[in-house]
C-alpha cells in the first residue's frame, strides 16, 4: 500500500472512533507535520525530525481520534492510529494518555503493528497547539523521547 492510501485508511479510521451521532465540525479537526523527539540515548544517531502529515479531530472536552503517517527515528516510514483521552487539566493544558498502535519501526515487532499507551499533555490556543508525549524505552525495539506535536487548527 502507498503512502498516501496507508494515512487515507488510518485518518478513516480515527475519525470512525467518533461518535455516530455527531456531525464532522471542521474547527474540532487539527493538522501536524509530524513529530520532534527529544530522544534519552542521544548518542545513538537517531533521527530527532520526525516529518510527516497527521490528523487529530477533538470529539469532545475529554476525547481526540488521530491518525497519520511520519518518518520515525529510525529512518523508517511510521503510521498510527489512536485516540486521545485527556480528563484532567492543569491551567490551559489538558493530561491524560493516547493510545493507539504504530508500526514501521524494524526493531520493533519486525516493523508490524504494536500497541501503546503513552501519557500526554496538550495546549491549544488560538489556531495552535502542542502535543507533548511521553515515549518510555521499549529495551533495544524503541527509544525513549520527549515528543513535541506542533499542530494547526485552520478553522478556529
Amino acid at each position: 500500500m502507498n503512502r498516501l492510501a496507508g494515512l487515507v485508511v488510518a485518518a478513516g479510521v480515527a475519525l470512525l472512533c467518533a461518535p455516530a451521532h455527531a456531525e464532522l465540525e471542521a474547527s474540532r479537526l487539527w493538522v501536524n507535520a509530524g513529530f520532534y523527539s527529544a530522544h534519552f540515548d542521544a548518542g545513538k544517531g537517531l533521527r530527532n525530525a520526525n516529518p510527516g502529515l497527521g490528523l487529530e479531530y477533538r470529539i469532545d472536552d475529554n476525547w481526540s481520534a488521530t491518525a497519520g503517517r511520519f518518518i520515525n527515528s529510525d529512518n523508517a516510514h511510521s503510521s498510527y492510529v489512536g485516540a486521545y483521552y485527556q480528563p484532567w487539566r492543569w491551567g490551559s493544558v489538558k493530561l491524560g494518555v493516547v493510545g493507539g498502535a504504530f508500526n514501521g519501526y524494524p526493531k520493533a515487532f519486525n516493523g508490524g503493528w504494536f500497541p501503546a499507551v503513552i501519557p500526554v499533555a496538550t495546549y491549544e490556543s488560538g489556531h495552535w497547539g502542542l502535543n507533548m508525549a511521553l515515549v518510555p524505552p521499549l529495551k533495544d525495539r524503541l527509544y525513549g523521547a520527549l515528543s513535541f506535536q506542533l499542530k494547526y487548527r485552520f478553522i478556529d
